[in-house]
């Protein structure tokens, strides 16, 4: 399922990232390169030994421009900019 980015809110991406996989791509602030990939925030697809020491997947980081995810293909948590995202479609 694809979404229109530009009518996304912080909340609805996490709340799609709470139940889905998705596809998902963002230009990257340090370099202005644009960035693929396979994120989630649900627990069970997220290995134990990279689960928050608090035990929430979702917790806050920089604030409402920023959303922290699990990424399934480097098996590492990363972040993007609302405000930077390209594509977000949930598999």
């Amino acid at each position: 399922m694809d979404f229109e980015i530009g009518n996304l809110t912080r909340e609805e991406i996490l709340n799609v990232l709470r139940e889905n996989t998705v596809n998902l791509s963002f230009t990257k602030v340090k370099d202005g390169l644009t960035r693929e990939m396979r994120a989630t925030l649900v627990s069970d697809m997220i290995p134990l030994d990279k689960m928050p020491k608090g035990g929430t997947v979702d917790q806050a980081v920089g604030g409402d421009s920023t959303v922290r995810v699990f990424d399934l293909d480097l098996n590492e948590w990363r972040s993007f900019r609302v405000d930077s995202l390209l594509t977000f479609s949930a598999v």
